[in-house]
């Protein structure tokens, strides 16, 4: 791996390995009282809407646009996979701040919507990567970086240790994708959602609350994205060149 994505890489382990700090802990208690103040049809709403992506990343394959590229270098897709998180980011700026402006109603269709462009985008991004999102442990992969990307610190650890041992955590998986718990994931995202989406369903300034909380979202989601495939190709590295020298991987 080249010296600049190793590099942002061990910066994210770092972050991602860190302990949850006073203003985390704050953050998550505003977040709830603020959960409190919406009305319950709010909440209904995005459940619905989560609950809906869970199932379709599991059982659906609407999703699944694009063939598994082969024989790229790193950086080659890496440069199209910024090219792709560009097109999405405004993508979703855009949408952010139409719904935005349309009121209280249109606030909520920003959830569902938003929701889309991240999984399609996560779908797009695995296909870069050389990843075929056919086999379902690959589907989860996504929902677990999906995960890492919304969740507070604490999950985080816990979503970082599968993610950094995915090749024997996939292993642990139940074979059946039906008895796959998604309700733990639509529950601890739904616990998640972004103090700024909140303040998108705020007359006046829902426009440009909605344009910036969208960019941003799929800022922190391209990150989490990248890093995430880029520990998988370090440890395929690793592993090749332990086999090549008669190493068993681990020692």
């Amino acid at each position: 791996m080249e010296a600049q994505p190793l590099a942002e890489l061990r910066s994210w382990q770092h972050r991602m390995q860190q302990k949850p700090t006073l203003l985390g802990r704050v953050t998550r208690r505003l977040q709830a009282r603020l959960n409190a103040l919406l009305p319950e049809k709010v909440h209904t709403a995005i459940t619905a809407a989560i609950k809906q992506m869970v199932r379709g990343v599991l059982f659906g394959s609407r999703h699944l646009t694009r063939r598994p590229q082969v024989g790229v270098s790193l950086s080659e897709r890496e440069v199209a996979v910024k090219s792709t998180l560009r097109y999405y980011r405004n993508t979703a700026a855009a949408e952010g701040a139409v719904t935005g402006a349309g009121g209280f109603l249109l606030g909520l269709a920003d959830f569902p919507l938003l929701l889309g462009l991240k999984l399609k985008f996560l779908f797009d991004v695995a296909a870069l990567y050389g990843h075929d999102v056919q086999d379902y442990t690959e589907r989860l992969f996504l929902l677990h970086i999906f995960q890492l990307a919304f969740s507070s610190q604490h999950t985080r650890n816990e979503i970082y240790q599968r993610v950094a041992t995915w090749d024997t955590y996939r292993h642990t998986l139940p074979p059946d994708v039906q008895e796959f718990d998604w309700r733990t994931f639509q529950q601890e995202y739904r616990d998640y959602i972004d103090l700024a989406k909140m303040a998108q369903l705020v007359p006046v300034i829902g426009a440009a609350v909605g344009a910036v909380a969208n960019y941003r979202l799929l800022e922190q989601l391209g990150e989490t994205a990248m890093n995430c495939y880029r520990l998988r190709w370090l440890r395929a590295e690793q592993q090749a060149s332990a086999l090549a020298s008669g190493v068993e991987p681990g020692e």
